[in-house]
């Protein structure tokens, strides 16, 4: 019988049993409570010493949020964030690690905790940085980059069509060095004689790239799509902050957290319609696992390749 001999089952108990508690109080629990809560009607309020009773509707809340055009609206957002920011960040990341690895170590440290800063940026940081980024014609983009090349300066958060590049513009300012830390460390794994071999042999910078350090990178590559896939999924600090808790123009940027936001408290819909809000984000989980079978079957296949 497969698995784990009797004696190290018994040496893991005493924190295996803490663990499963833990998940069960923090994962398991407020997942049932949140069950209850979606199927119970959005009119009928919470349960006082004035109305006892809850009045339960059913499938009725996740057939009204099928239903909602608005939700398919900020599902397509997300989707299109989602995808922008891991094709933007994975290749400049895995860039960005090969510079920094052909670096002497110290210098390596310095830049790669510069590049750091980003990732550890409090909310409040970034929305005055954000601001002042993309902020009309003022804005350090406009000003320092579109203007200098003759264009006619851009507002960003105004125009739908800028919105959403916005949005991904911010992702990678705020995740590419985080990722690439992540594959600076993975290229710090691979043995040495590798490299030894590969100049033993004459091997051109592109071919060691191809033959040596992208199979060195593949799982942690694997590992840092699975994490934007769930942080862009969850992201509301990053649009929050850009456009205030809207989607903006024809919302443009409107992402399925922030569209559960706006749908259970008095800002977006009017009422605390806990019971939709709940209802949604319910439906999204079924939709990040698809993502990430997706990414995982890509692994498998590029394994077997």
């Amino acid at each position: 019988m497969n698995g784990l001999p009797l004696e190290s089952f018994r040496r893991l108990s005493p924190l295996l049993f803490p663990f499963l508690g833990l998940w069960l109080l923090f994962w398991v629990v407020p997942l049932f409570l949140g069950i209850d809560l979606a199927l119970q009607n959005s009119d009928s309020g919470f349960a006082t010493s004035e109305n006892p009773e809850i009045e339960y509707v059913g499938v009725q809340n996740f057939q009204r949020t099928i239903g909602d055009p608005k939700f398919h609206k900020a599902l397509s957002n997300t989707l299109k964030y989602v995808l922008g920011s891991v094709i933007c960040i994975i290749p400049l990341a895995f860039v960005l690690a090969i510079g920094l690895f052909e670096l002497p170590r110290l210098y390596r440290g310095i830049l790669a905790f510069c590049l750091l800063i980003p990732g550890l940026a409090l909310p409040g940081v970034m929305s005055k940085l954000f601001y002042l980024f993309f902020h009309g014609r003022e804005g350090a983009l406009n000003q320092y980059l579109i203007i200098p090349l003759g264009l006619d300066p851009i507002n960003w958060m105004m125009d739908p069509n800028f919105i959403m590049p916005s949005l991904v513009i911010q992702s990678v300012w705020r995740w590419t060095g985080v990722a690439t830390l992540f594959f600076l460390c993975a290229l710090e794994g691979i043995p040495n004689w590798h490299f030894e071999v590969a100049k033993l042999e004459g091997m051109k910078s592109l071919s060691r790239i191809r033959l040596i350090l992208v199979p060195g990178v593949r799982n942690l590559a694997l590992f840092v799509g699975v994490f934007l896939v769930v942080d862009g999924v969850a992201s509301f600090s990053g649009a929050y902050t850009l456009l205030g808790g809207s989607g903006g123009i024809l919302d443009s940027g409107l992402l399925l957290v922030t569209y559960v936001y706006q749908v259970a408290f008095p800002g977006g819909s009017g009422r605390f319609d806990l019971p939709g809000a709940t209802a949604m984000s319910l439906l999204v989980a079924p939709l990040v696992a698809c993502c990430l079978f997706l990414i995982l079957r890509v692994r498998l296949h590029l394994s077997k390749a």
